[in-house]
């Protein structure tokens, strides 16, 4: 869609030509206007960012539950691999739906408060009784459809309004994309930034728990866990090690091998630092006591490994959230079906 967009005309004025791009405009800020090269979040981003923030609710909402029944401050929270595929394909489905937002012109009403919260609400109910259809149905409680219903109005006033601000640089395969003290661009702004690195830990942490939880309990379930408090952990943490990446690779040339101790050595500290916080208030939701080579049972060697791969892939979403720009398009996830040749057709 925005490669279809015109050049800004030229301004006549007094027989000078004024290019209406020349006009002045801040930097570095939040959201600037979409360069012709950005196009929307492909799928597979999409896709990914859905399964990561569905997982996120299942770790707010299960924490949160369990902060108000045992009043634990560990705020522990759960989710699982299998959710995590289930929120990126529905919420791909969902996304569909809200596209029909454009029939409902002139009754946003209807859409908003009716129709998007029937289908959300009646699929979640689905999928909730998805692994109980065999013994019995899961009946819904009042609390839980209040709470689906509030999760439709964020998504249709807040999420979806949100991503459609979203553009994505597709870098030419045959031209380097950054070189050695080039100025990198800032993409999205810090606090996105925290926000992404903060829901990852989640999904990381399900993930990493998950397998263990198979290979050391034979767990089948596939279930993981992870705490509220390692939303602030890896989100700082990330933000951090994606700071040192800009520093040592774009402005002193550091290779991978030289730049990964640091990031290592940076992440060890951070978790025991935050281990020694939170285990003065009864808070810490991890003990590597019954580990091998671990100290104070808050850090081990044994993660090494997982640290190792980890650190690589953070410089792999370093590179794809420098492509990612917030506009301040007012477009609408619905309002991006064009017309042509009288047949409607998505660009989203």
């Amino acid at each position: 869609m925005a490669g279809r967009r015109r050049e800004s005309p030229a301004i006549h004025t007094d027989g000078n030509d004024v290019k209406a791009q020349k006009s002045p405009r801040l930097l570095n800020s939040p959201c600037d206007p979409a360069p012709k090269s950005m196009r929307e979040l492909p799928q597979w981003m999409r896709l990914y960012f859905y399964g990561m923030h569905g997982v996120t609710l299942d770790v707010l909402i299960s924490s949160v539950h369990g902060l108000i029944s045992d009043g634990d401050p560990k705020l522990v929270g759960f989710s699982s691999p299998f959710r995590c595929i289930m929120h990126s394909l529905t919420n791909f489905a969902l996304e569909k739906i809200y596209l029909q937002k454009k029939s409902f012109k002139g009754r946003p009403f209807i859409f908003h408060l009716v129709f998007y919260p029937s289908i959300y609400i009646g699929l979640q109910i689905l999928l909730g009784n998805i692994n109980t259809l065999a013994d019995r149905v899961r009946v819904v409680s009042g609390t839980q459809l209040v709470l689906h219903y509030i999760l439709t109005l964020y998504y249709t006033h807040v999420f979806y309004p949100g991503l459609s601000r979203l553009r994505y640089h597709c870098p030419e395969r045959t031209k380097p994309e950054y070189t050695q003290g080039e100025r990198v661009p800032d993409g999205l702004p810090d606090s996105a930034r925290f926000l992404f690195f903060g829901m990852h830990g989640f999904l990381d942490e399900v993930i990493f728990t998950s397998i263990f939880n198979v290979i050391e309990t034979s767990d089948r379930t596939q279930g993981g866990h992870t705490s509220l408090w390692s939303f602030l952990m890896y989100g700082s943490c990330s933000f951090v090690v994606e700071k040192l990446y800009m520093n040592l690779h774009f402005k002193r040339g550091w290779g991978t091998c030289h730049r990964l101790p640091i990031y290592i050595f940076f992440i060890y500290t951070w978790e025991f630092t935050w281990g020694l916080i939170l285990r003065a208030f009864d808070a810490c939701s991890w003990d590597y006591s019954h580990y091998p080579f671990n100290f104070m049972g808050l850090i081990t060697l044994l993660y090494l490994p997982g640290w190792f791969c980890l650190s690589l892939y953070q410089d792999t979403l370093s590179n794809v959230l420098l492509r990612i720009k917030c506009t301040k398009d007012e477009e609408e996830l619905a309002d991006k079906a064009t017309v042509i040749n009288g047949q409607p057709e998505s660009t989203f």
